[in-house]
């Protein structure tokens, strides 16, 4: 990997839900379709919700958002995907990307496919992989012990929960894991902790295949503070502990991170830390300063 850059990479897989996903893909859009994006899929709040509720399948909000994201050639396409109805009718709240993924989805033979025919729409290159497409919801067991259901409860938690796990419990989609065999680079983060990130390490198989993969692998830190209250008060060292225990090795080579990280406890790994912030919203990174952020990485780590 001597002194390469983001543009020498064939294959760089991102994993993670949707705000912070969308916002790595597409401050990495110019790699085209080298770029893969496996998107968290345990949804079961807002317009997903009441879609997941009445109409059953896979959460659609995280892939909604990465592909908004990833739009370049805004037109009536991207506008009706981006349109959310308002007023207080029945579909109050809802988006229209997300029910038009809904109805491709019972127009395909698979959720993959309603992705690509609205990529193909979009006129995105980059490809976006759901992490399973089985329906799947995130449990957790709290810290005296009982069962909570739903990312929406869990994200409610004030301690850290005693233990994760997937509802029922899928496999990831084959492309998906076929990306991070493949990939020269994967990227994990930033998001919601306990309901963007962690949800896709709970599937054995991806957990296999990020043991087994040669790549190197960063993790991309959260700049605002999490609106969990138990993944708040986690500590950088505490998240990259509790990643590496659901995957079960070692495996995460550098974290790139704000200057405002407490990155103490972080040893024997990569460190990037610099400013990332976008000048419209403090807590989003911008484009460029993490496209320079990971170029620094890889070239650093050689």
């Amino acid at each position: 990997m001597r002194n390469r850059t983001l543009a020498d990479l064939d294959r760089v897989v991102a994993l993670g839900g949707g705000h912070g996903l969308g916002r790595v893909m597409s401050a990495l859009a110019s790699l085209g379709s080298r770029l893969t994006g496996i998107v968290t899929t345990t949804d079961n709040g807002g317009s997903t919700g009441r879609i997941r509720q009445s109409e059953g399948g896979i959460a659609w909000g995280d892939t909604r958002n990465c592909l908004n994201q990833l739009i370049t050639e805004p037109g009536v396409a991207s506008a009706m995907f981006e349109y959310r109805f308002t007023g207080n009718g029945e579909l109050a709240g809802h988006n229209l990307g997300n029910l038009m993924l809904k109805a491709l989805d019972h127009l395909s033979v698979r959720p993959l496919e309603a992705i690509n025919l609205i990529r193909n729409m979009l006129k995105v290159d980059a490809l976006l992989i759901p992490m399973s497409e089985q329906p799947v919801d995130l449990m957790a067991t709290d810290s005296e012990g009982h069962m909570v259901y739903g990312e929406t409860a869990i994200d409610t938690l004030a301690a850290m929960p005693q233990d994760l796990m997937l509802h029922p419990n899928v496999a990831p989609t084959r492309e998906a894991l076929e990306a991070i065999a493949e990939a020269d680079l994967i990227l994990i983060g930033p998001g919601s902790f306990f309901t963007s990130l962690m949800p896709l390490l709970l599937m054995n198989e991806m957990a296999q295949a990020l043991r087994r993969t040669p790549a190197p692998l960063i993790f991309i830190g959260n700049l605002g503070r999490e609106l969990s209250p138990a993944a708040a008060s986690l500590r950088l060292e505490d998240k990259l502990a509790i990643m590496e225990k659901y995957i079960g090795k070692k495996v995460i080579d550098a974290v790139v991170v704000g200057p405002r990280t407490d990155v103490q406890g972080v040893t024997d790994r990569l460190i990037v830390q610099q400013p990332l912030e976008a000048a419209d919203i403090p807590y989003r990174h911008d484009r460029q300063l993490l496209r320079l952020a990971l170029e620094q990485a890889i070239q650093a780590l050689g």
